[in-house]
């Protein structure tokens, strides 16, 4: 799924300084779609709570972004009109920035937090460090032999393009899985020669560990990236409720902006890339 641009990029925010920040770091990607951007501030008590400061916040968005600036002041659960939001509007991308006290786990499923991620009608990039990243020089991405991985590949393209970055594809794998390890290597390859054939630089790299998650957010702080590209799988199957979703795991763990990408809704899954 691409990013659409003409479009709208809806940002979540509380006045804490991490949702301030996310507003910061969505100038440049706004500029590069020609998107509006919309501050939605939701409050659990009123629907007019803050409204001067909400005011002068779109009026500094504007000026500082060049870019058309709305506000939403609502009443309400953040974490539960988010989603509805963004389908009404029919946003391009959330931008939200997450405590890093967030969690994401309750028992036998996912919290408000992690639902609304997983039944986002868009792209969502979650952001939990305070440091600047509207500058993005490597992407990374971690690819596996489902048929949901190769999705984020057009994506992380597109924004390759937009920022002139390298792409940093990983995979993990079992360090006792040998044959897994084996069907992966020529795969990487070719997702690698189809992203050079698109004018953007590319290395890979596999890494056996057996905490995927882990390794992932590792390795993005160990080479330099800006900005995590991954699937965002909606439905949960039984084994992850308990041991818990990678996606959700890389979002929650990460203090590297993370782009989840919603997977494409159909019977049978193909690319470019085989």
């Amino acid at each position: 799924m691409l990013i659409k641009e003409n479009s709208s990029i809806l940002i979540p925010i509380d006045f804490s300084k991490q949702s301030l920040i996310a507003i910061e770091q969505s100038y440049s990607i706004a500029k590069f779609t020609k998107s509006k951007i919309i501050i939605m501030h939701v409050s659990p008590k009123s629907n007019i709570e803050r409204q001067t400061e909400l005011d002068e916040l779109v009026a500094t968005t504007m000026k500082n972004s060049g870019q058309p600036t709305e506000s939403l002041n609502l009443k309400g659960d953040i974490y539960e009109l988010i989603d509805a939001k963004a389908t009404e509007l029919d946003c391009a991308l959330i931008v939200i920035g997450l405590d890093t006290q967030v969690r994401f786990r309750s028992f036998m499923g996912v919290t408000n937090v992690g639902k609304f991620i997983k039944q986002a009608p868009c792209p969502i990039i979650t952001i939990r460090s305070e440091d600047n990243r509207n500058n993005c020089r490597n992407i990374l991405i971690h690819i596996d032999l489902s048929a949901e991985s190769r999705e984020k590949v057009g994506t992380a393209v597109q924004f390759a393009k937009y920022y002139n970055a390298t792409i940093k594809i990983i995979s993990v794998f079992s360090p006792n899985d040998e044959k897994y390890e084996n069907e992966l290597l020529p795969y990487l390859n070719q997702v690698k020669k189809f992203i050079k054939d698109r004018g953007v630089s590319c290395t890979n790299k596999s890494i056996a560990s057996n905490n995927v998650a882990e390794a992932i957010v590792n390795y993005a702080n160990n080479n330099d990236c800006d900005i995590i590209i991954q699937m965002n799988k909606k439905d949960l199957s039984i084994g992850e409720m308990f041991v818990g979703d990678l996606s959700l795991k890389v979002v929650e763990t990460s203090n590297i902006p993370v782009l989840s990408v919603k997977p494409m809704v159909r019977v049978s899954i193909s690319s470019s890339v085989h």
